[in-house]
């Protein structure tokens, strides 16, 4: 619903002509709903107007766009690229414009509000993403101070100084243009501080180097993903050479640990790893996914002293001991979302699952069971487990053995919960040929009944629709969950695998060469 002022606001703006011409008569405090009318009619030249003469303290993008009084619908998940390329020009030229330096109140710039996500319903369909976000004003910073050097500029310019917070993502592609404007901060009137760093496809050598860039003392989440390859050793030099007070939030890539091949100096390592890690006092956030850490979660844990909100430990090979660690810890009070994916739960510690569940269930919202191997049998215990969770948001279990039954059964049950928005839910069992081993490889995985799972989603949805839950999405995302950091980048992650492969083929060639 719109209120009066916000459908004036959206009249004013949507004469890009007049508007722009009557800025200089419009009173401060009415920035702000200009701004947000501009962004939903994707006015690139309004908006940049608005950003080159604002007249308050901050530039908060995430509050702006968010739900107002005025217009309740939340803007920030659209990255609309004419929106936000007027945003950033709009603030290049505010150092720019001739106007007293005095009359220049901003301060402080937040980009961290602006939320990627897979559909978009800007008009223009094009999206700047987190990488290209970091790209374009890392370029933008480069370039102004470039300007600023060669022109005759007012000397007040170079006293500006304004904070851009944002959360940067950088891979080999935009490397060196971050790297450059991160060096040159101090000359620059507008200064990147990186809130959340995310790298990938990064030599180790890089990232090192790049991350004391960041200013690591104010960094609040670090997502080292993928294609760096940190291992153990790495983790523990980065731990003692930086510190890092404020992070709330710590991704580390596939095989950090891999507890297999440990030799008594491994114990001793991970022991100071975790040691270092209960040091950052504000971290409630963990993904460590696909590392193999059988029977040591107590021993990365438990120095913890702020207990978790999140935790990724999917693929862990997690054994008995390391489950009855998580259900007793005081972490399992105050998880929030947990991904326990990829561990045969009903074989290995049904119970001590359901006591870990009964622990958080107060506070829970978000389930991740994939490849869990639950089958039809372990249905009405699941429900028994879930039924507390009554502020459960997202259930997510693709991978599963479950029959077309089963599934219609289980989503009778979680239309009673009341919060819930987002389920994922395997291909049915019997859509599969006869004989399917789980966990189903990526070459078998499509292979299905697609008329007959089609049936099946039908009735899943009228289920749905007959408990009044409409406002529940139910998908089967065969490949996993939507990421837009590796959407955006994945044209760049696909070359350098086919690179990496073919220096592969090229040293197996060489050593077989050598052999024959």
């Amino acid at each position: 619903m719109k209120s009066l002022r916000f459908i004036s606001a959206e009249a004013f703006v949507s004469n890009a002509e007049f508007a722009r011409k009557s800025l200089g008569a419009v009173a401060h405090d009415l920035f702000p709903l200009l701004f947000k009318a501009s962004y939903l009619l994707e006015q690139g030249e309004v908006i940049h107007d608005l950003v080159e003469n604002w007249p308050l303290f901050d530039f908060n993008v995430g509050k702006l766009l968010g739900a107002t009084l005025d217009y309740q619908e939340d803007l920030s998940r659209r990255t609309c690229s004419v929106c936000l390329e007027s945003c950033l020009t709009g603030l290049r030229d505010y150092v720019l414009n001739q106007s007293s330096p005095y009359m220049k109140k901003l301060k402080v710039v937040d980009l961290t509000g602006i939320k990627d996500v897979e559909v978009q319903f800007c008009k223009c369909k094009k999206t700047m993403g987190r990488w290209a976000r970091t790209q374009r004003l890392s370029k933008l910073c480069s370039e102004l101070l470039v300007y600023l050097q060669q022109a005759q500029c007012n000397p007040g310019t170079f006293e500006i100084s304004i904070n851009v917070l944002i959360d940067l993502f950088v891979t080999e592609r935009n490397y060196e243009l971050v790297v450059q404007a991160l060096l040159k901060k101090c000359s620059c009137p507008l200064k990147i501080c990186c809130v959340a760093f995310r790298s990938d496809n990064l030599t180790l050598q890089k990232f090192f180097y790049i991350i004391k860039l960041t200013d690591p003392s104010s960094l609040r989440k670090l997502e080292i993903v993928h294609n760096v390859h940190l291992e153990m050793e790495h983790l523990e030099m980065l731990f003692n050479s930086i510190h890092f007070p404020l992070l709330m939030s710590l991704t580390l890539p596939a095989r950090t640990f891999n507890v297999r091949r440990f030799t008594a100096t491994d114990e001793q390592m991970l022991t100071n790893i975790g040691e270092k890690m209960g040091e950052m006092t504000q971290l409630t956030e963990l993904s460590i996914s696909f590392s193999v850490l059988t029977g040591r979660i107590q021993k990365l844990l438990s120095p913890l002293k702020t207990p978790l909100k999140m935790l990724d430990v999917s693929n862990c090979s997690l054994n008995h001991a390391d489950m009855a660690f998580l259900a007793n810890s005081f972490h399992a009070n105050h998880l929030e979302a947990l991904d326990l994916s990829g561990h045969d739960i009903p074989e290995l510690y049904p119970s001590t699952f359901f006591k870990l569940l009964s622990h958080c269930s107060s506070v829970l919202r978000s389930l991740t069971l994939e490849d869990c191997n639950i089958q039809d049998t372990h249905v009405n215990m699941l429900i028994l487990g879930l039924s507390p969770c009554q502020k459960l948001q997202e259930f997510k279990f693709i991978g599963n053995p479950l029959s077309s039954q089963a599934l219609k059964h289980l989503f009778t049950f979680l239309c009673e919960l009341p919060m819930l928005k987002n389920v994922e839910f395997p291909v049915p069992r019997d859509c599969y040929p006869i004989g399917i081993t789980y966990p189903i490889d990526d070459a078998s995985l499509g292979r299905f009944d697609r008329q007959k799972y089609e049936r099946v989603a039908e009735e899943i949805n009228l289920i749905l629709l007959q408990a009044n839950r409409e406002d529940v999405k139910a998908s089967t995302p065969l490949f996993g969950s939507y990421d837009a950091a590796v959407q955006e980048t994945n044209n760049e992650l696909g070359a350098y695998l086919i690179k990496s492969f073919k220096e592969t083929l090229e040293k197996f060639t060489t050593s077989f060469n050598k052999m024959s």
